[in-house]
């Protein structure tokens, strides 16, 4: 039986995750042109979010998803109300957020460790999202089947939101000149933290179903960061087209490079291409819009 079709399933389902992380933090960037560190720890959140409501206080399963994604998208406006806006008004420096994100990142992640220790946690739930499903010759699980359809509707969701509302012209007006959109009148704070409240959402739904799929430990906000900013920046950071396609494209390179070698090299892969890309192509794929 031919291995393929495996390494597809794996792939598309690792692109899903990481565009799940890529398409949040590229919201951010987009709109304050800085490295969000703290954007990988909103999944940690998100995922302990629904461990500790379904887990350890009993509340219904599918109320728990629901609650863990709006205490992560909290969690997110407070983070830029506490920390990133002030240092905006003080017109601090890319360099000065990104060390205050690494700051807010070192925290967050000590806090969860205290609170739920350092141990590998799962949210097993006894319901179809655990069945195994084959398509063809190859496995897939009912969570990993709604990590790829939930980054296609989160992507599309987005696409729309940015093209048509008016948040999102708004929020493209200040990615391009923040100054200029104050000047004719729109509050640029009050779409910036709604955007930080969106991204973390997103990266919150992200944690969950890593919780679903593989489970959680404090520690793994980093390592899904990197993988989320790499496939942004590959793909075109700032573009939404790049940034699925960054994801995707990761996913696969990753996942067929272990093919026939130690499965050690997943992570070196990654950054591999991410040398070669700033090297060669460092706007990416596509081009920011």
């Amino acid at each position: 039986m031919s291995i393929i079709p495996q390494l597809i399933a794996n792939s598309l389902i690792a692109g899903g995750i990481y565009a799940l992380i890529a398409l949040g933090f590229n919201l951010v960037y987009g709109a304050t042109k800085f490295f969000n560190l703290t954007h990988g720890s909103m999944a940690v959140i998100g995922g302990y979010s629904v461990y500790f409501l379904y887990k350890l206080t009993g509340v219904n399963f599918y109320l728990s998803l629901v609650l863990g994604v709006v205490i992560t998208a909290i969690c997110g406006y407070l983070l830029n109300c506490v920390v990133f806006a002030p240092l905006r008004r003080r017109h601090a420096s890319n360099l000065v957020l990104l060390v205050a994100s690494l700051g807010a990142f070192t925290i967050i992640q000590a806090l969860i460790a205290i609170f739920f220790t350092s141990q590998f946690q799962t949210l097993n739930h006894n319901n179809t999202q655990q069945q195994i499903y084959q398509i063809g010759p190859a496995f897939i699980t009912g969570t990993q089947i709604i990590i790829i359809i939930s980054a296609l509707i989160i992507f599309i969701g987005l696409l729309l939101i940015l093209r048509y509302t008016l948040f999102g012209k708004a929020l493209k007006a200040i990615g391009d000149d923040e100054k200029v959109t104050q000047i004719i009148g729109i509050n640029t704070n009050r779409i910036i933290s709604q955007t930080f409240m969106l991204s973390a959402a997103i990266a919150g739904w992200a944690g969950v179903l890593i919780g679903l799929d593989t489970g959680l430990e404090p520690a793994m906000g980093m390592k899904l960061l990197l993988k989320g900013v790499i496939a942004a920046i590959v793909g075109g950071i700032g573009n939404i087209y790049g940034v699925i396609t960054g994801a995707f494209l990761l996913g696969f390179l990753e996942n067929f490079g272990i093919w026939k070698i130690s499965g050690e090299w997943k992570d070196a892969i990654a950054f591999i291409l991410l040398i070669v890309f700033l090297l060669v192509r460092p706007q990416g794929i596509f081009k920011k819009k």
